[in-house]
């Protein structure tokens, strides 16, 4: 049982919601849950994969497909092509299948690797990350559903033939505060104000230009830029002083950027600013007589933060690649009085502006996802956030941020996106919120693609996000479509309120021959997404609004997580990691369910609470989610085909039953069902001639379809 906090008693209802016991969940029995079964095959196929991998997949979004004896998932240049397990097991192709709703596909899985699993449990069992339990939290999505006990792994089950169930930890470590913030959410004192690798611009106190400070992370994103850190610095911070358009949304200029952040930012260096306006080219610059100090730029480190849960949630959660997901750096702005020079928190005065680095962490593979994962949850095995801690916590993030540590992406950085969210520059006192993205690509609206570039920071549109300059935010008709076809198509079947609803979906750049997709966000208003035409008495076009509207910045940021508290009780309105409460940085419910053992309910931001209340405790998921990975995890070897498969496939069977996201570009081939078994024996046969090299991942990456943004 998740522990609670010492003396913790059932939360009184707030503005955004409520907080409410785990344990009040209902439990259900383990086996329902189990989605993923290996079993071992009597001889290996031509290929020589040695395991069938059984895997549950949600009713395909194209209901076309729906009876299909073949599936293909993920992006069709790297597809990831299942075969009906009932069909196969009629074949005789495999021993047995689980059941209806079960798909096959074929991989290497040596003893090892279960033999590596048993010897991670029995690290767990034995304490070494802590007090475990056997009960686990069924999340669907992100929303806590029920409770169950853990199944222990059976090998000798499965060396015999035995289908085996692989996808769950017997037990985990027991969800505690300490345990998130060593391991999830570093926002601790020790760690954001340690005085080797971090400089407190309040203060003046620390090391400028320390591993974990905003100089560092822009120093090693300047490189390859063809400019200095300095430059590229006060380039970026130009983006705010001009309009600029992007897929069709002209956003305004935020011209206090030069007052709030670069003049008294140059003053600081020693140098003399000036903001005018270009004659020749009309727009507003920027003019210093020497360079910004780096050193002293006034972005306060709030957090490091562990997004691992993000890993291979490309191609509508069937992405090929498995990968570690993203390592974030949660910056607050100040403007300390006197500048670093004996201040402190009271004379700091922070501004509610944040500014957060993505990294995507490099590596693909399921080694390199669980070694990522171990060393995680190695950290939380300290009793303090001692120097070995925060040394081994460095190297960790060195690892991500250094310069060249990505030659795929722009400038040669690890960086997938820099987003911010402020306030502070708006135009009606300090309103409306504004979420803005930057990228080191240059994006096509057209196709969707991004192309790395090797300069600066470029304006970037926001996923998932609709342009709420063109699209009321409560009347659009093209989002109301939208939501109710295309959403609506994507949600996983059957639905529940308020315990079972998810969705696979893709905001398109364009809807109807319109931009959709916008460049930048403002937040209270709007407030949350409306389909205006969903009816109540729907339970999955109810279920298609919230999770359209909660991936969305305006709601994840405001009523669909509960954000929205005024009070100054939590100071978090807007974000889920405050710049304005001081350190350590206070946390939405949203992110902590209001503290281990709870979590937080919010009525449904179109319908209310009548209908249906959202419930979160988004650490205690990406908890359990590290620790599946680091301790449980089983790696299987795979050999995909090719893109010339589905092509033959076209050929042969007269179309290719390709479940696409809704929303997403369709495919250059007719997509369509496959009912002749026939045809399966056919594809069986023709894979070994479409075999590109083979990869590895976690027997459980065909993860039922997700889409988390925040």
């Amino acid at each position: 049982m998740p522990v609670e906090a010492p003396g913790a008693q059932t939360a009184r209802v707030e503005e955004g919601g409520s907080a409410s016991r785990l344990r009040e969940l209902p439990t259900v029995d383990s086996s329902p849950v189990v989605s993923l079964f290996a079993q071992k095959l009597k001889q290996p196929t031509r290929l020589g994969e040695t395991t069938a991998v059984h895997v549950k997949l949600p009713a395909p979004a194209n209901e076309a497909l729906a009876d299909s004896l073949v599936r293909v998932v993920g992006d069709p240049k790297a597809p990831v092509v299942l075969f009906r397990s009932d069909t196969l097991a009629e074949m005789g192709a495999i021993p047995r299948s689980p059941g209806p709703g079960f798909f096959t596909l074929f991989s290497q899985l040596p003893d090892s690797e279960l033999t590596r699993r048993l010897g991670s449990e029995a690290q767990l069992a034995k304490g070494e990350f802590g007090e475990t339990t056997r009960e686990r939290l069924l999340f669907n999505g992100r929303h806590p559903a029920a409770r169950f006990t853990g199944l222990a792994v059976d090998t000798r089950g499965f060396r015999d033939g035995d289908m085996v169930p692989l996808a769950q930890c017997q037990e985990v470590p027991v969800s505690t505060q300490a345990g998130w913030e060593k391991t999830l959410l570093v926002r601790d004192p020790a760690v954001v104000l340690d005085p080797e690798r971090t400089w407190d611009p309040c203060t003046g106190a620390g090391t400028k230009g320390g591993v974990w400070t905003f100089a560092h992370l822009i120093r090693q994103m300047a490189q390859g830029s063809a400019t200095t850190p300095e430059v590229f610095v006060t380039q970026w911070l130009s983006r705010w002083l001009n309009d600029f358009t992007l897929n069709g949304d002209t956003v305004p200029a935020r011209r206090a950027m030069y007052a709030e952040v670069i003049a008294p930012w140059a003053a600081a260096s020693g140098a003399q600013s000036s903001l005018f306006l270009n004659a020749s080219t009309g727009r507003w610059e920027v003019r210093l007589d020497k360079p910004l100090d780096l050193g002293i730029a006034p972005f306060r480190l709030l957090a490091i933060v562990n997004r691992i849960d993000l890993g291979n949630n490309t191609g509508g959660g069937y992405g090929r690649q498995a990968n570690p997901g993203e390592l974030r750096f949660v910056f607050g702005l100040t403007r300390p009085s006197p500048w670093g020079r004996g201040g402190t928190e009271a004379t700091c005065n922070l501004k509610p502006f944040t500014a957060i680095f993505e990294y995507g962490v490099p590596g693909r593979g399921c080694q390199k996802v669980v070694g990522w994962a171990r060393q995680w949850a190695q950290l939380g095995t300290h009793a303090s956030f001692d120097a070995l801690y925060r040394a081994r916590l460095a190297a960790m993030t060195e690892s991500v941020v250094l310069h060249g540590k990505d030659t795929d992406k722009g400038n040669w950085n690890a960086l997938n996106q820099l987003r911010t969210n402020e306030a502070v520059l708006g135009p009606k006192q300090g309103r409306p919120w504004e979420l803005r993205e930057f990228r080191l690509a240059d994006e096509d609206t057209s196709s969707g693609n991004d192309l790395p570039t090797y300069g600066g920071l470029r304006v970037h549109t926001l996923a998932q996000t609709p342009d709420d300059a063109a699209h009321d935010s409560q009347t659009d008709a093209d989002v109301d479509l939208f939501v109710r076809t295309q959403v609506k198509s994507g949600v996983d079947q059957p639905v529940l309120l308020p315990t079972r609803c998810a969705a696979e979906f893709t905001v398109p750049h364009r809807f109807r021959g319109r931009p959709m997709r916008g460049a930048n966000s403002l937040v209270a208003p709007p407030t949350h997404w409306a389909a205006r035409g969903a009816p109540v008495s729907d339970a999955t076009e109810v279920c298609a609004r919230k999770e359209f509207s909660l991936n969305t910045c305006n709601g994840c940021h405001f009523q669909d997580t509960g954000t929205n508290d005024f009070s100054g009780v939590n100071n978090t309105a807007f974000t889920h990691i405050s710049p304005t409460s001081g350190i350590p940085a206070r946390l939405s419910k949203f992110l902590t369910g209001g503290g281990p053992g709870f979590m937080y309910s919010v009525p449904d931001a179109q319908f209310g609470a009548s209908v249906a209340s959202w419930s979160f405790a988004d650490l205690q998921r990406r908890h359990e989610q590290l620790y599946e990975l680091a301790t449980c995890s089983s790696c299987g070897r795979f050999l995909g085909v090719d893109e010339g498969f589905l092509v033959r496939m076209e050929a042969l069977a007269g179309a290719v039953p390709l479940d696409v996201s809704p929303g997403a570009e369709p495919p250059p081939f007719k997509v369509g069902a496959i009912h002749d078994v026939a045809m399966v024996t056919r594809l069986l046969e023709l894979r070994p001639g479409f075999k590109q090299e083979s990869w590895d991942a976690p027997l459980s990456f065909l993860k039922p379809p997700q889409v988390f943004v925040h």
